[in-house]
């Protein structure tokens, strides 16, 4: 399974590790992310998702079906 937010899309960034003598070499910046079981209200049931941290503020705000309406995402598939 690839290292992606499966709502926001959220996947890892280049970037560079900058030594103490500015060598720079490139490094991946990972996503942080946590597999969380979130009760979807509308399925009357639990959904276990891989989400970034990001996405889980964003969850406590918007909600899981609003979330997933906007990702274009089936929540019965999970």
């Amino acid at each position: 399974m690839a290292r992606r937010c499966q709502l926001t899309n959220k996947k890892r960034n280049n970037a560079f590790a900058i030594s103490h003598s500015h060598r720079r070499t490139k490094r991946l910046q990972e996503v942080n992310l946590q597999w969380k079981r979130i009760w979807w209200e509308e399925g009357k049931r639990f959904v276990r998702l891989r989400l970034s941290t990001k996405a889980l503020k964003t969850l406590k705000a918007k909600g899981i079906g609003a979330m997933a309406r906007e990702a274009g995402i089936d929540l019965n598939q999970f």
